[in-house]
């Protein structure tokens, strides 16, 4: 199987290059993912300078751009055949609940989910890669499972508990959970005097119950959510229509 493999926290972050090490394994393995960290970008397209990929060998470039970009320009330009997958990870630290609406991860696995492939967003729940060995070697497991023979249009988010072989327990198809808002905004001075702001840490988690993402890894479950691209909120359809008033249509 041909799987384009990128990712936000850079080409030479290690989850990214124990994935490609692993997944060469069977599958042939292109990589297009940003010269540097991109997390927190989501699903943002440079628009506003040229980008470059340089070839850092054979099948694989790294690109001045967000994750998106990667994935967009490795779809269109570099690749000489359609894949049949796009991979994103493994990323340091997890992809849940309203984290995903900016996960750079998520990001590159939409843009290729956008572009009419399947795709998979891998994440590992704790800073550092701790046990990324292990999550490695279950992300192939995944693919394998999942994606040969039959190509399934479908975007999945998958997040590994940190935790060694012997403890996990499982795959577990939920559902994003909820944060509460962000910790404030922390302000300070540059050198010069000028203010300046850093964004706070994520807010505790709001939404955890049995179905959640967050609930599912806190238990020692690889969490597998189902995404789409798709915001609307559909049953609130019918009633902003009789809002709107006579003659506006529903469909």
């Amino acid at each position: 199987m041909r799987i384009l493999l990128s990712n936000d926290d850079g080409f030479t972050a290690e989850g990214i290059v124990q994935l490609a090490r692993v997944l060469s394994r069977r599958h042939e393995v292109w990589i297009a993912a940003p010269d540097s960290n991109r997390s927190g970008v989501s699903n943002a397209l440079t628009l506003d300078r040229p980008l470059y990929a340089t070839e850092m060998g054979p099948q694989r470039w790294q690109l001045n751009g967000t994750p998106a970009d990667c994935v967009h320009i490795a779809l269109n330009c570099l690749l000489p055949h359609r894949p049949d997958l796009v991979v994103s990870g493994i990323n340091n630290g997890e992809n849940m609940g309203d984290d995903t609406l900016y996960s750079g991860t998520v990001a590159a696995a939409m843009e290729g989910y956008l572009m009419g492939l399947p795709a998979i967003a891998f994440s590992l729940a704790a800073r550092g890669w701790p046990h990324l060995d292990v999550a490695a070697e279950m992300a192939v497991q995944f693919v394998d499972r999942w994606f040969e023979g039959v190509r399934v249009h479908e975007l999945l988010n998958v997040n590994f508990p940190a935790l060694p072989a012997t403890q996990h327990r499982g795959l577990k198809a939920t559902r994003l959970g909820r944060r509460h808002a962000a910790e404030p905004v922390l302000p300070g001075r540059d050198p010069q005097g000028r203010p300046v702001y850093w964004i706070g840490p994520p807010g505790k988690v709001r939404s955890a119950d049995d179905t959640t993402d967050f609930a599912a890894v806190a238990a020692g479950y690889t969490s597998v959510t189902p995404l789409h691209a798709d915001l609307t909120r559909i049953e609130a359809i019918e009633a902003l229509s009789r809002r709107l008033g006579p003659g506006t249509a529903s469909r």
